[in-house]
């Protein structure tokens, strides 16, 4: 299903002493208790062929897990997987209808999760969710227990963008201790200031909000996501990665002239909503990756 992976690609993984690619631990097998959350739980890197994370809302549609895999096989360098929540405040009306479609076919968090335990795929993926649904999940043991039940999982990144960063120091050295990346975002808006501090706190990579607006699919993209990935390369020597209205595979090559990949989302949950099988959406993963893969040496606008 979509196209087949390549396996030397050089993205999501290193280079040891005899020149051969180390891969990422496999999901479903846990990082190494105490090992640094950017080596161990994601191994993406700055400076390659970019970055494409496809983001997918769990339990969408029955099959949701083969677009995981699909998604992985097709070049992907990791996965994000949104959890249904009914107050979301960074979500837009296209993830939206892909949690209610979630909800409306039984969808839970914690089932959901679960579901991830038993994936074996080549990548790493990224759960993003919300502080309440955290808390709910962990109630006894907050954001942090949380982090840990996914670590128990396999899973080896995670975003709560509601958590604001000078609450956050617990959650982030928890999900360090257990070899999760904790993932933080950092808007236009911020000044150098602050956009310093995130990046510095951040593991994994550095998710790059392209815009002030919610996420959902743009007619162009948004003027400030090159100048604040730009103002981030210069603060962090992790990946910084854009998201938020990478709607095309054009918005996508000009946003990595300055970001070291991309998150598509909404583009991509579109399709399910409006009753696209899985097959399509993963060759729609497909196409951004070839967009990128041959837009590296000469991206568009740059």
């Amino acid at each position: 299903m979509g196209g087949r992976r390549r396996r030397d690609r050089r993205v999501g993984g290193r280079v040891d002493g005899a020149g051969h690619v180390v891969r990422p631990r496999r999901q479903g097998h846990p990082a190494d208790q105490g090992a640094p959350a950017m080596s161990v739980a994601l191994g993406l890197r700055a400076g390659g062929p970019r970055l494409l994370i496809p983001y997918v809302m769990a339990g969408v549609v029955p099959d949701w897990l083969d677009l995981v895999r699909g998604a992985a096989e097709a070049g992907a360098d990791a996965v994000e997987i949104g959890l249904p929540f009914s107050d979301p405040m960074l979500d837009g009306p296209t993830v939206q209808r892909a949690a209610a479609l979630s909800a409306g076919r039984g969808g839970r968090p914690r089932p959901l999760l679960d579901e991830l335990a038993g994936l074996d795929v080549d990548v790493p993926l990224i759960v993003m969710t919300y502080a309440n649904v955290a808390l709910t999940l962990a109630p006894e043991r907050g954001v942090g227990g949380f982090v840990e039940h996914l670590a128990s999982l396999g899973v080896r990144g995670v975003i709560v963008p509601d958590l604001p960063l000078e609450e956050s120091a617990e959650y982030r050295a928890r999900a360090t201790e257990a070899g999760v990346a904790a993932v933080l975002l950092a808007a236009p808006a911020c000044g150098d200031d602050r956009c310093r501090k995130i990046a510095q706190a951040s593991s994994g990579f550095v998710y790059c909000m392209s815009s002030m607006r919610i996420t959902g699919e743009r007619a162009d993209l948004a003027a400030t996501a090159r100048e604040t990935a730009r103002r981030l390369k210069g603060m962090t020597d992790l990946p910084v990665v854009t998201g938020f209205g990478i709607s095309t595979v054009e918005h996508a090559v000009r946003a990595c002239a300055d970001a070291d990949g991309v998150v598509i989302g909404s583009v991509l949950m579109r399709m399910l909503v409006d009753g696209a099988p899985v097959a399509a959406v993963v060759e729609e993963v497909a196409a951004f990756r070839r967009a990128l893969s041959s837009g590296h040496d000469s991206p568009a606008g740059g």
